[in-house]
């Protein structure tokens, strides 16, 4: 394989180039999706695998949270193991109707790597290198890369408004944001990027509980706090506190306020 402008060098460890393990898990993946193998990984497709997508990216949260190591180790595999199935479902399109291998998504991702760190990976390709991957004229090259983790942010935020101007023609508040992601998280996004935009779109100024959150919410991303990991926090310590407690749980239909359908 003819490696990238700009691409490092294959890191080693003591086994062989460290990635290795990831063509047998390549492997393992068509086998299982390809006659002979496994009946239900033939049948899945990319909507039916969106519930064990988000279930598994949960999961690692957690382990995060928990700062569980070994579970850490365990729910990366199985992220890994939705990216896998998705681009073997992928590779069964042809390429000219939108199909696309995992070598293809590899490949979009060092590309993306590499463009939004020119100052890292173009600094052997001399000024015109550096300034080609960051979009720049030659004679405005930076001298130096970013000096702080705020600063490299700020520089990321301009790449990818220029990626998404090039892309689209110009740029638009809401160019990226996912919107099928939690409603806090939206909401906090969305009042990120009004921020940034200074973008002023009139809030909905109900008194619904839903209303009140997501201002609540909007007003926290636009100061950079993440709601959803903020919100997430103090409910997992609540979660704690009622674990702790010793209190006598009555049948469900005799609950307080219990509709004895889904609580």
């Amino acid at each position: 394989m003819t490696d990238r402008p700009g691409t490092p060098p294959a890191p080693t460890g003591p086994s062989g180039p460290t990635g290795g393990k990831l063509l047998d898990a390549v492997a393992v993946m068509d086998t299982l999706r390809s006659p002979g193998g496994c009946p239900w990984d033939a049948e899945q497709t990319h909507r039916s695998l969106l519930r064990y997508l988000l279930e598994e990216c949960y999961e690692l949260v957690q382990a995060i949270e928990d700062d569980d190591q070994a579970a850490m180790r365990e729910e990366l595999g199985d992220v890994l193991l939705q990216v896998l199935f998705h681009a073997r479902i992928a590779a069964e399109t042809p390429a000219a109707a939108g199909g696309f291998t995992i070598d293809d998504v590899a490949g979009d991702l060092v590309d993306k790597l590499v463009r939004r760190h020119p100052h890292v990976f173009a600094a052997g390709a001399g000024a015109a290198g550096a300034a080609a991957a960051a979009g720049q004229p030659a004679d405005s090259a930076p001298d130096a890369g970013p000096s702080t983790a705020q600063d490299q942010q700020t520089r990321w935020d301009e790449l990818k408004k220029a990626e998404r101007t090039s892309k689209n023609g110009k740029a638009h508040v809401l160019d990226g944001v996912a919107l099928a992601q939690p409603a806090v998280a939206l909401a906090g996004k969305l009042g990120s990027r009004a921020a940034k935009f200074d973008d002023h779109t009139p809030l909905p100024d109900g008194d619904s509980a839903a209303e009140q959150i997501f201002r609540i919410a909007y007003a926290a991303g636009a100061v950079g706090i993440d709601p959803e990991t903020a919100l997430r926090q103090v409910a997992r310590e609540h979660a704690e506190r009622m674990r702790a407690g010793t209190i006598d749980v009555p049948p469900a239909g005799q609950r307080q306020g219990s509709t004895g359908v889904s609580d």
